[in-house]
């Protein structure tokens, strides 16, 4: 796991200074090791910092030179096949000189081109220059594990893992992208390309796109997106868990094996983070080390219980780390973090939870994808059950009350669920996980700013299928890689610990939505039932594993406290050019149902200040 930075150029590069503290404002991703490389020409330049995990000797040194001299690779990830895929090199003529990954994934770019993201399996960010066609290629994992940034002209191309790198160049803009932010508002997070700061992308999930040197042109593709509809048959429901014990076992053998130090599991005590526990005992040779969360204060929210129970079942050495309210200087170090904020409060116990886990070992496998792919989110239930009541509604009926709702003025009762009662699903489906509404946003905003997100986000969700097809596909779209994962990215990569995902595994990925059916994930009554199949078989008998919790704060309860104050005084402040501070201070007065929106505008503003961004 690294941190990468990096410029392309049509024309030599001038002030290649600006190269190191771009690449050193990510040092927290790898304290291992620094690297910087130039291109003969000038013209490209890399940056990058190491955090050793595959051959920690000097040899997995980066930026990596081919043997042939042809290309040079800065790389982000770990690639969990990499021994399989050496072999498979080997015998086709290829050489190695290191017993790391990144070289395989080099020599496999060098033999396939753009092709060699068909045989690697891993998360990853990369970049190669390729001086034969003169051309700068970048990927990105298929779920969107790593992040990767970039900017571009018709002159210019960088690109970072995170945000603050890009913004270590003086000259580099820092204005807010006013639709990304309101997203940011309606969801908590920025999706897909879009990105917080105006004139910066990031690249997708299961996206590549090379940058022509000569001619300024950038092309854009996705390699990967998982089966759009159900093609698995009529399997017994028994044989399907069996397959995905199997598809597990693999997955989670694999990314023990990828490392060259210890490998810990983070235990929330939920279903998902439980099964890769049970697994990584069955399969390692060696004791498992699993570290939790406690939350003492709010017994209601704490999972250690269940996490304990579970350890103490599979025999692992296991610690728990209690979650207390964040400093003031934890706020701000936070929002400096994630340089594109998130609104998500479990940002606060996963970085707690990586810094203990990090004084351990560097590499710590998690339960994440578990939900989006096996339908364990409630509302994946009420959707269906909305749906199901909505059909016995005439569609004539549906529109004449779509259409008049729409000239109720806002804030009117149930005048928004009226309005989409008119419109296709998708867009029922689309406005799941408000922290801010449209109404919200417009009372919030001083300015009339275009409400964008919800018809945005329709967009990626498609237009046919199931209603939970339609919903997981819309997660697994946005809120898992831009909320889930880089969270966690974010938060570990803090603590110079890289978080791996099992369920992740491209196998499990066309598992999951190929070859399961809707009413093995979630329907009206019952959420995951395929993964609870596969508790059933693994995991203590007398564990509940029907809780819905995870790494879940108890926000109210600390915004009663000095937290509580802090955020406040921020909000008191907030930025006049954006925010009605009246409508702050109703919502803060009301106090417990407006936490999350709380959090939400206070974690922008510190993140705001910290950057100097202007609107």
């Amino acid at each position: 796991m690294c941190g990468i930075v990096g410029i392309a150029s049509r024309v030599p590069v001038a002030d290649r200074d600006v190269l190191v503290p771009m690449r050193d404002a990510v040092a927290h991703r790898g304290p291992d090791d620094e690297g910087i490389w130039w291109s003969n020409d000038g013209r490209v330049g890399f940056g990058h910092r190491r955090l050793a995990i595959i051959d920690l000797s000097p040899s997995g040194h980066q930026p990596m030179i081919s043997t042939s001299g042809r290309t040079c690779i800065n790389f982000n990830g770990e690639i969990y096949n990499f021994i399989q895929l050496r072999a498979e090199l080997r015998a086709l003529g290829r050489s190695f000189h290191t017993t790391g990954d990144t070289e395989v994934l080099l020599e496999a770019y060098e033999e396939w081109g753009a092709a060699c993201l068909d045989h690697i399996v891993g998360m990853f960010a990369f970049a190669i220059h390729d001086s034969r066609d003169d051309t700068l290629f970048l990927a990105r994992d298929r779920a969107g594990e790593k992040p990767l940034f970039y900017a571009i002209d018709n002159e210019r191309l960088v690109f970072a893992s995170e945000l603050k790198s890009l913004m270590r160049d003086p000259r580099f803009p820092r204005r807010l992208d006013l639709a990304a932010f309101d997203h940011y508002l309606g969801f908590g997070y920025v999706p897909r390309e879009r990105c917080i700061l105006a004139g910066v992308h990031k690249l997708p999930q299961g996206h590549a796109a090379r940058f022509h040197l000569r001619t300024g042109r950038f092309e854009l593709w996705q390699y990967y997106a998982p089966p759009e509809s159900f093609r698995g048959g009529s399997q017994s429901p028994e044989s399907l868990v069996d397959e995905l014990q199997d598809l597990l076992e693999k997955s989670v053998r694999a990314q023990l094996i990828a490392a060259d130090v210890p490998v810990a599991v983070l235990l929330s005590g939920g279903v998902d983070s439980s099964l890769i526990t049970a697994t990584a005992a069955r399969v390692s040779s060696q004791p498992v080390q699993t570290f939790t969360v406690t939350f003492p204060d709010a017994p209601t929210l704490d999972e250690a219980p269940f996490a304990r129970k579970v350890a103490t079942h599979f025999g692992t050495k296991h610690e728990e780390l209690i979650g207390e309210a964040p400093s003031a200087d934890d706020l701000v170090r936070l929002a400096r973090q994630y340089d594109e904020p998130i609104a998500d409060p479990s940002i606060i116990p996963t970085w707690l939870l990586s810094k203990a886990v990090a004084a351990h070992t560097k590499v710590a496998l998690g339960g994440d994808g578990g939900d989006e792919l096996f339908g364990g989110y409630t509302h994946y239930s009420n959707l269906q059950l909305e749906a199901q009541r909505r059909e016995r509604i005439p569609r004539i009926v549906r529109r004449i009350v779509g259409a008049a709702a729409t000239r109720l003025p806002r804030g009117t009762r149930r005048r928004k669920g009226a309005i989409l009662l008119g419109r296709p699903f998708r867009d029922r489906v689309a406005v799941v996980g408000h922290v801010f509404d449209a109404d919200r946003r417009a009372r919030l905003l001083t300015r009339d700013f275009a409400l964008v997100a919800e018809s945005e986000r329709a967009q990626l969700c498609p237009d046919e299928g199931t209603p939970l097809r339609q919903a997981i596909t819309l997660d697994f779209r946005t809120y898992l890689p831009d909320d889930i994962l880089t969270k966690v990215d974010r938060a570990a990569m803090l603590a110079s610990l890289e978080v791996r995902a099992p369920m992740l595994d491209p196998a499990i990925l066309e598992f999951a939505f190929g070859r399961v059916p809707d009413e093995l994930k979630a329907t009206t009554r019952d959420r995951k039932i395929l993964l609870r199949m596969l508790a059933a078989r693994l995991l203590p008998r007398d564990l509940d594993v029907t809780r819905k919790q995870g790494f879940v704060p108890p926000l109210p309860l600390w915004l009663r406290g000095t937290f509580g104050a802090q955020i406040r005084e921020i909000l008191a402040e907030a930025d006049e050019s954006l925010f009605r501070r009246a409508y702050l201070r109703e919502l803060a007065s009301d106090g417990d149902p407006h936490a999350h929106r709380l959090l939400a505008i206070a974690l922008f503003e510190l993140w705001r200040r910290e950057y100097g961004i202007s609107v």
